[in-house]
């Protein structure tokens, strides 16, 4: 077996996600232009071999358009496949190349991402089975000892390299969100439980910025923003329902989404570089943090 099977098996996939659809012809040739080819075609036997371990590694399908011959990857049709499966092979193309670079590790700096190595594991089992969780909880705002929680967990997010597993708090009878890296002695439960037919995962954060939820409406908020960190925002917005229009000399980004503390912390974090330009209630948010900012430098 080659030692870069597995990448091998990355850039098929990937190959074929960047293209849409792709013939067997055109991936023969982009294979020829890599290293694992040896300048040599992929023979058919070792495509079919390759997509077989595709399938049952990676829970990937790999079909074939009968009518073009084409090949594309099949999403099942459920709405998040395709980012859950992006999300997979960009944290297995990563792990396979840092390991491959340990001999230059001393060159290399990465952020902790503490949550995902303990507890994460667990709670995805529990999405799996719709079995309840039982954990120890302390947030940032508490202090003493930490509050047991039983949650049936509802999904998982990741934001700002934190994980976030949101669910109903079964004492509490409210949804409500929970850091992983705040939760200790982590217990899947015996007990099951059914997802409310009228709860859409994709939609509850569907209009937040990060993590906090609010009962709030969504309002249409206008930012202008100087042309160099408006580079920043097209590369990666600040939230799916980004619009621009350029002007001479600035930008201005248009969203839908509601007013959250977390919001206000991002825009504030950007200073002169991005104006509020409405809604109002956003504004003063903005303007009051800036003010209780100010006070403290007053002597």
């Amino acid at each position: 077996m080659p030692k870069d099977l597995f990448n091998r098996y990355l850039w098929i996939v990937d190959t074929i996600r960047r293209h849409g659809t792709i013939t067997r012809d055109e991936l023969n040739r982009q294979w020829m232009r890599t290293t694992f080819s040896n300048g040599q075609p992929m023979p058919r036997r070792t495509f079919y071999n390759y997509r077989n371990a595709i399938e049952e590694i990676f829970h990937i399908n790999i079909v074939c358009n009968t009518s073009t011959f084409e090949y594309s990857i099949d999403d099942g049709g459920e709405k998040n496949a395709a980012s859950v499966t992006d999300w997979m092979l960009n944290t297995a193309s990563m792990s396979n190349t840092l390991t491959e670079a340990r001999d230059i590790s001393s060159r290399i700096f990465l952020e902790d991402v503490p949550s995902a190595r303990q507890y994460l594991s667990t709670v995805v089992s529990a999405l799996r089975e719709n079995r309840t969780i039982e954990f120890a909880y302390t947030p940032f705002s508490r202090s003493g000892r930490p509050k047991g929680v039983r949650l049936e967990p509802y999904f998982l997010k990741i934001f700002r390299l934190r994980w976030y597993v949101t669910g109903r708090n079964i004492k509490e009878n409210v949804i409500k969100t929970y850091a992983l890296e705040r939760m200790t002695e982590v217990n899947i439960t015996p007990d099951t439980f059914k997802m409310p037919g009228n709860f859409d995962a994709e939609d509850y954060f569907r209009h937040s910025f990060g993590i906090v939820f609010s009962q709030g409406e969504p309002r249409r908020v206008t930012l202008r923003v100087e042309p160099r960190q408006a580079k920043y925002f097209r590369a990666l917005p600040l939230h799916h329902s980004q619009s621009e229009m350029v002007t001479d000399g600035y930008s201005v980004f248009t969203y839908y989404l509601r007013l959250t503390p977390d919001f206000v912390q991002e825009l504030l974090s950007y200073g002169p570089r991005v104006t509020v330009i409405g809604p109002p209630e956003l504004r003063a948010m903005i303007i009051q943090n800036l003010n209780e900012s100010i006070e403290n430098y007053r002597i």
